[in-house]
Parts: C-alpha cells; structure tokens; sequence
C-alpha cells in the first residue's frame, strides 16, 4: 500500500486499485474540534479536485476533496456516527471514503510522505 497527500492535506492509501480518502494530521489540527461531516453516497462518481465531502468543526466548514476521480464504493459510517474519529485518528480510522481509480496516473501528481511533510514545514 502507498500513501500519498495534497496540498489540500487529503491523504489517499491505494491498494489494489481501491483508494481510501481521509485528511491529515495538520488539517485536524487546524480544523479544531470536528462536530459534524458529510459523506460522499456509494455509486458517486468524483473527479480530482473536486468536492468529495464536508468536514464541521467548532471553528469552521471546509470541503474534503477528491485527490483522484473515481468511483464512491464505501463511505466511512463509523465517522458519520462519532465525527470526533477525524480528530482521534485521522489517518486510520477516521477515514472518510473509499473509491475505485478511475485513472491510477492521476497519482503521478500527489506527494508521497517526504514531499508532504517538507510542504507542511513551509505554511
């Protein structure tokens, strides 16, 4: 499995072309306290870049996006029923959905670890 970020502060862990989304560490940790998040249905299709989900925390609102397009397969219902998982965990369990690639080159154009954590020591 690989791990690779955005600037948004997206994660996405690819394994045998099935993708499983979540935000960062340092987005949590900027987003404050989560109250509240929308997920994407099963069956919808997303494209990079574009809105996925909607994260609510004490301070703000802010989108999640896609880091691939692709095909909404699981959305995670643990997180709908306990938001607080995105601050707990948020590279494990609080992930957000899971989708299959639509187009596994479009990965080409993420960070992988390094690249992420050097970005982060810049903002």
């Amino acid at each position: 499995m690989t791990r690779y970020y955005t600037e948004e502060h997206e994660w996405i862990d690819v394994a045998d072309g099935t993708a499983t989304v979540g935000v960062t560490d340092y987005a949590q940790g900027q987003l404050g306290d989560v109250v509240f998040v929308e997920l994407p249905d099963a069956g919808r299709e997303v494209t990079a870049g574009a809105e996925a989900a909607v994260v609510e925390s004490v301070k703000a609102a802010s989108e999640v996006y896609a880091p691939v397009s692709g095909l909404v397969v699981e959305a995670n219902q643990a997180l709908a029923d306990d938001p607080s998982l995105v601050n707990s965990d948020p590279e494990g369990a609080g992930w957000f959905f899971r989708l299959n690639l639509a187009d596994a080159s479009e990965l080409a154009s993420l960070m992988d670890a390094a690249a992420y954590q050097a970005y982060v020591a810049t903002l």
